[in-house]
């Protein structure tokens, strides 16, 4: 299932395999249907999804669907992006942005 954006979707049950065993980095969107920003967002994280593919891989989790896991991180706004290696958060921002900004934000867990 996708949301707005057309990334993948992970959820509660597959968050572990999805996301904490990927041999890539991941960045999570936690996200929601009803988040302004996130839907700016989605544009964006498209592009860097595509254009990263052999770096990095690019998901987003419902927070209202997802309860569970949004509460393990301590998420409480949307939409935060947390980027995941080697199955740990090493990375946190809160907040849409444009591409160029993330793509510095993320320039060293990549």
């Amino acid at each position: 299932m996708s949301l707005v954006s057309g990334l993948d979707e992970v959820t509660d049950a597959d968050f572990a395999a999805e996301v904490i065993g990927a041999g890539l980095p991941v960045l999570v969107q936690f996200t929601a249907d009803w988040c302004g920003p996130c839907r700016q967002l989605a544009p964006v994280l498209k592009d860097i999804a595509s254009e990263e593919a052999d770096r990095l891989r690019i998901v987003q989790i419902d927070v209202d669907r997802n309860p569970e896991t949004t509460v393990a991180y301590g998420v409480l706004s949307t939409p935060t992006l947390m980027v995941f290696r080697d199955g740990e958060p090493v990375r946190s921002m809160v907040g849409a942005r444009p591409k160029r900004r993330l793509m510095e934000e993320l320039a060293d867990v990549l």
